[in-house]
């Protein structure tokens, strides 16, 4: 599985559906991410410049893009960012392929 994180905001009429009418958003998450062969493993409000994220466990890119599209589809958010996850025990393969590729990479005017 892959793991990602998805940063949200809402839209201030959707902030406004919800205080009208209060739901389990966890749940809702769940049922997303299950939509599409993955799991919820983090749901999380926050102050800032986004009001909250999610941790998602999914087959791969294409199921993350899925939900992606799915949710943005839907016009309840203002702004909607996915990012896919490296763990720390995947990091040192993740250098080694990046000082391999870099060897082979020319810098532009180069």
């Amino acid at each position: 599985m892959a793991k990602f994180a998805v940063f949200f905001s809402y839209k201030p009429e959707t902030w406004d559906q919800m205080l009208k009418k209060p739901g389990d958003r966890a749940a809702a998450v769940r049922d997303l991410t299950a939509s599409v062969g993955g799991s919820m493993e983090a749901l999380y409000f926050m102050f800032g410049d986004r009001d909250g994220f999610v941790i998602a466990d999914v087959p791969n890119a294409e199921a993350a893009a899925a939900l992606s599209i799915a949710v943005s589809s839907t016009g309840a958010f203002s702004a909607l960012e996915t990012r896919q996850l490296v763990a720390p025990e995947d990091l040192p393969s993740v250098l080694e392929k990046a000082a391999t590729a870099r060897e082979t990479y020319r810098p532009p005017g180069t």
